[in-house]
């Protein structure tokens, strides 16, 4: 579940699953589990999912493939922690201040849709279009 600590949920989520990958709880070539698993788990909706899977794709810790879900990426290929060119940590900083920007505008996307849902309801429809 989710806390409201003021850290967004999906970078909760994102900490959590980074955390399992890291103790051996998900290992190399495991599927995540599915978006609507890990709606149920963490309590938030699928866009919050989708963020925190993308933060985790953006620092290559799992990688997606088409109609076959999300699976945590082999990182013997990968740079050792702490061996990160300084240009790639900077992408990397990048990358997670945009993915945070960009669940924040959907978050008030979603918000705006609401409010103009609520003041301006939709009028009922006549029974016949165009007339």
């Amino acid at each position: 579940m989710v806390e409201r600590t003021g850290r967004p949920g999906y970078l909760q989520i994102a900490d959590d699953l980074r955390k399992q990958i890291s103790d051996g709880r998900l290992v190399a070539g495991q599927a995540l589990p599915s978006t609507a698993q890990l709606r149920e788990e963490y309590e938030v909706s699928a866009g919050v999912v989708k963020a925190a899977i993308s933060v985790l794709r953006t620092e290559g810790a799992v990688i997606g493939q088409q109609g076959k879900g999300v699976f945590v990426r082999d990182r013997s290929d990968t740079p050792a922690s702490g061996q990160t060119a300084p240009a790639a940590r900077e992408d990397d900083v990048t990358a997670e201040q945009l993915t945070e920007v960009l669940a924040a505008i959907r978050d008030l996307g979603e918000r705006v849709a609401r409010i103009e849902k609520t003041v301006f309801p939709e009028p009922p429809r006549a029974g016949r279009p165009g007339k």
